[in-house]
């Protein structure tokens, strides 16, 4: 929560208990939250009082949860099953915000797209000021400055963000992505569409996310890819798949054809990376090139990130509690896509199934 949002919550019959010091890391002091109306306690204070628990990554602390606490946050739940397991065992309600399905009605919770666009707006910056060269054309007494070539790999929306952000300055932007509905709004960026002759079906499942393809297509992919990034300065790469590792679209190989001085930033890196050479959470330099694969990219803008996960939080808190009280209706389908326990069991269908879990039979 930031200071900002918490009028929203005067007249509905909520109190908001801020851990102290919470905020001033990403800008926001204690003294401002007061201001607002929330109340300053400490952080065993928060676990003991609150009902509903609002946290970014999911489940911090979880000796300190008590059976019938609402935890709202990121929680990998395609990845940490054990988590999970262990949230229910204690009668945890578990909502994941990497869940929010991708309709209309939920655009304004939608947690992933807002760090998404934080980090491929920051990756863009990260490049141009690790590039041994400028970005724009910039025409001078001393000659003309050629400007920078940028790939961006993956048009969701961290891949439209870098797209945007090198396009502002004043590089040559292409954009590739196997999905070509997406032609339209890379180029209506500024950017050129990368057509390679490789074709995709079904890149996406029915909840709008992108769908691991076969390894035989990210081969012929690869193949396609090599001679387009010879070409490039600075190469940007997005592809993530939900619960799986992230496809390596860049061989060691590939990376050795670029300039020397040469960038990839691969915000997949959380997830093993885009690029074969990709180091979680490191930047190097192999075969001339700088390979950054940083953890977490939308934290380094703490401010703005904090500012638009807040918002994504009350708007979905505003559908959850109904006249100051908790109201997990199940009915509705943006509360039943983001519920992952209760009562005790693993609920919510789609991580069973990628867990394998059987179906639960409804209670009557």
């Amino acid at each position: 929560m930031t200071p900002g949002v918490l009028p929203a919550f005067k007249k509905s019959g909520v109190e908001i208990l801020v851990e102290s010091g919470a905020g001033m890391a990403a800008g926001f002091p204690d003294s401002e939250y007061v201001e607002k109306g929330a109340r300053i306690a400490t952080r065993g204070e928060v676990f003991g009082a609150a009902e509903i628990l609002l946290e970014v990554r999911a489940p911090a602390d979880m000796d300190q949860l008590r059976p019938g606490q609402t935890v709202i946050g990121f929680s990998e739940p395609l990845t940490e099953l054990e988590t999970a397991r262990r949230l229910a065992e204690r009668q945890v309600s578990l909502f994941s915000m990497e869940l929010m399905p991708r309709i209309t009605r939920a655009q304004s919770m939608d947690a992933l797209s807002s760090m998404a666009t934080v980090a491929g707006y920051k990756a863009a910056l990260i490049a141009a000021d690790t590039l041994p060269r400028m970005f724009p054309m910039l025409m001078t007494a001393a000659g003309t400055v050629s400007p920078a070539r940028v790939l961006v790999i993956g048009a969701g929306v961290a891949g439209l963000q870098a797209i945007a952000t090198a396009r502002r300055l004043g590089a040559v932007v292409s954009g590739y992505d196997i999905r070509t509905a997406v032609k339209e709004q890379i180029e209506s960026l500024g950017a050129r569409f990368v057509i390679l002759d490789v074709a995709a079906d079904a890149a996406e499942d029915k909840g709008g996310y992108a769908k691991a393809m076969s390894e035989d297509f990210y081969r012929r992919q690869r193949e396609a890819m090599g001679a387009v990034l010879a070409e490039q300065n600075v190469v940007i790469t997005t592809a993530a798949v939900p619960g799986k590792k992230a496809p390596v679209l860049i061989t060691g190989e590939m990376a050795g054809r670029m300039a020397p001085g040469s960038v990839i930033v691969d915000i997949a890196a959380e997830r093993g990376g885009n690029c074969e050479l990709t180091r979680p959470g490191e930047q190097y330099v192999a075969h001339g090139v700088t390979i950054i694969g940083f953890y977490n990219v939308a934290s380094s803008v703490p401010y703005h990130a904090s500012q638009m996960y807040a918002r994504n939080l009350t708007a979905f808190l505003q559908l959850l509690v109904k006249g100051g009280q908790l109201n997990i209706n199940t009915q509705d389908d943006i509360i039943r896509e983001t519920l992952l326990t209760r009562g005790g069991e693993i609920v919510n269908p789609r991580v069973r199934e990628f867990l394998q879990l059987p179906a639960l039979v409804a209670k009557t």
